[in-house]
């Protein structure tokens, strides 16, 4: 997989996001690997429990990202 270098890799190799949807919700991801982030219809990457997180971008109306503690 090729890394788009995607400004989060700018935060850090690890980085937690609060990702804001449209109808109001919104769900922390922590222990993102940024180098994995690839987008299109959907954005998709790896926590470092191994698991895959895919998010509907017309869905999302921001996303906040942190430093890894």
């Amino acid at each position: 997989m090729v890394n788009l270098h995607s400004s989060m890799c700018d935060v850090g190799n690890i980085v937690t996001q609060i990702v804001h949807f449209d109808n109001g919700s919104k769900k922390t991801f922590r222990s993102i690997i940024t180098s994995t982030i690839v987008q299109g219809q959907f954005t998709k990457f790896k926590l470092e429990n191994g698991s895959t997180v895919s998010i509907n971008d017309s869905k999302v109306l921001c996303i906040e990202t942190f430093p890894h503690d």
